[in-house]
Formats: structure tokens, sequence, C-alpha cells
């Protein structure tokens, strides 16, 4: 009696089975956006101005003699609406009758379209802090170096760097609090990966380290000489830089700052929030999405950046 084989009846297997469901790609946590002092007293038009003032000036006083007046220092801190950015796509109306997917590719469009524009504003407040000082510059303040190149084999991120960003704050007289280091993931390997610290036998503080790893994805799990560190993918990489005569071929720009909430070291404003429209495209015969949004970002206080060029391509 004749039966069911795979070989005598190959087509009633199907080659190719699809599942139900539908992949989305991973995707980092945004973070910069926190630190931004965004304005809410910009009522219209795209340019706002703010008058500063800077100290005044103390003399030795002789008796008998006339006081020296002087005025303060003051100048114009000017900002403007430069960002109006759009995500947009479509789909056909048969593609909508033929589509097992259409319910779940068509709910996914906004958020995505969202995420795009928030990821762009965060790859956009992070290119703030190198591209607002001078290339090839140690930016001095005060005697403390708000841009250098790493000082650990073959220019990565050593413990000494994030001591160096502290005294440079400390000199432009920045508040010791809330001391924020935005960093790459390669300094993570780096840092973990320091004989000193893997060496249990002389450093059993560390263990856990070695256990549970220096961060838990978005965050080191300890400060750094008071560092609160966070991880992203999306600083600014420079590429080829010399400062003081020390050259980083591969340089990603880490930033470093205070969080207390007067001195924030970027400024920005929200002109239009992201805002969805769609519509029928009868001549196209599709449906169309488009979120656009207007915003500005600058940064408010150079005195609380300090940007550390380490390499990126020595993880081995």
């Amino acid at each position: 009696m004749a039966g069911f084989s795979t070989t005598s009846n190959e087509h009633l297997i199907r080659s190719n089975v699809w599942s139900s469901q539908l992949k989305d790609v991973l995707e980092d946590e945004l973070i910069a956006q926190r630190w931004v002092r965004f304005m809410t007293d910009f009522p219209d038009g795209d340019t706002w101005n703010m008058p500063s003032i800077g100290a005044m000036t103390a003399r030795n006083y002789t008796e008998g003699e006339a006081v020296q007046y002087s005025a303060m220092d003051t100048g114009n801190f000017t900002f403007t609406i430069t960002e109006y950015m759009e995500s947009a796509t479509y789909i056909t109306e048969k593609m909508k009758q033929d589509m097992f997917y259409m319910n779940e590719l068509v709910s996914s469009f906004v958020p995505k379209q969202h995420r795009a524009l928030m990821k762009n504003m965060e790859v956009k407040v992070l290119d703030l802090a190198p591209t607002s000082q001078t290339a090839t510059s140690l930016n001095a303040i005060n005697g403390g170096d708000h841009r250098f190149v790493a000082s650990g084999t073959n220019n990565t991120m050593a413990p000494k760097d994030f001591q160096r960003a502290r005294y440079a704050l400390q000199k432009a007289d920045v508040p010791m609090e809330n001391l924020i280091a935005i960093v790459d993931p390669s300094v993570e390997f780096e840092l973990s990966t320091m004989t000193n610290l893997v060496n249990l036998s002389n450093n059993k503080q560390w263990e856990g380290i070695v256990r549970d790893g220096v961060s838990n994805g978005l965050q080191f799990r300890f400060n750094i000489f008071g560092w609160d560190v966070y991880i992203s993918q999306n600083l600014a990489s420079i590429g080829v830089e010399t400062i003081d005569s020390v050259t980083t071929d591969s340089a990603i720009a880490n930033v470093f700052f205070s969080a207390s909430p007067d001195v924030l070291p970027f400024i920005g404003a929200i002109r239009q929030p992201p805002r969805v429209d769609s519509e029928f495209n009868k001549d196209l015969q599709r449906e169309e999405f488009v979120t656009t949004m207007r915003y500005g970002l600058k940064v408010f206080r150079p005195e609380n950046l300090v940007v550390v060029l380490s390499d990126d391509d020595n993880v081995s």
C-alpha cells in the first residue's frame, strides 16, 4: 500500500515558510536631549537674543584719592532656529490589498518617523561639543584644557583623562555637581580590560566588574573621579587630529560637562514639535505619511564642555 514520504510528495511541502510576525531592528537608547536647556520664552521669529554680563574688577584703594569706576563687560548671545527636518514614507493601495503584514507595517510608520527625528536631534546635540571648539587646539580656559587627546595606550581613554577633564571644569569655575561623561563603547572596553582591574589578586574590590561588567548597557555601575559615565553610539567621529603634538587617527569625541541645571552646556528651542500629516494621493494611488519638525540647538556655555578625543579602532 502506497504512503506519503518526502521523496514522493514534495509538492505537498512548502519550500519557504513565512512567519506571522515582523522582525524589528534593535535601536540604541537616546540620552543627550535630557541635558539640553530647552527655552520656552521664544514666542515667534527664528532668532533669539540674550544679553550677558561679566564680572566686576577689584582694585587697591588709597585714602584721599579718587575711586576708579569701570563698567562690566557685556555681550550678546544669539540663538537661531536652524533645523527643519522631515521623515516620510508611503504605501500604495495595491500593496495594502496584497500584503499580509499591512496592519503591522502601517502602524509602525509614525513611531519610526518620530524615532528618526529624535535620533537626528541626538546626533546634532553630541556633535555640538567638538564643532563648537577650535580643532587642533587645547581650547584652554584659565589654564585648563577643554580639548585634548586621550592619554592611554594608542590614544585610548585612561582614568587620568577623567581627572584632567574635571580639572578643566574646576579652572573654569564650573560647579562640581552632576558631572556627566558620555563616552564611546570602545572606552568601556579599554577601561574594563585594564590589567590592574582584571587582576583580582591585587584588586579584590573590582571583582564585581569582572562578574557583571563595567556597565548595565547604558551607564557605568560606578563613578570615575566623580563622573557619572554613560555610553553612546552617537558621538561625533573626528578622524585624524593633532593637539599639542599628539595625533589620533580614528578619533571619537567623548563629551564631559556638568549637568547642574543653571549651567547646562547646551541650549535649544523647538519651534514645531514632531507633527504628523497623512493623506491619500489619488494620482499615485497611495497613502502618504510625513512627520516634520523645526528646532534649533547651540552651545550655551562653552566653559562647561570638555572633549576628549580617543581612538575607537583598538578594540581587540
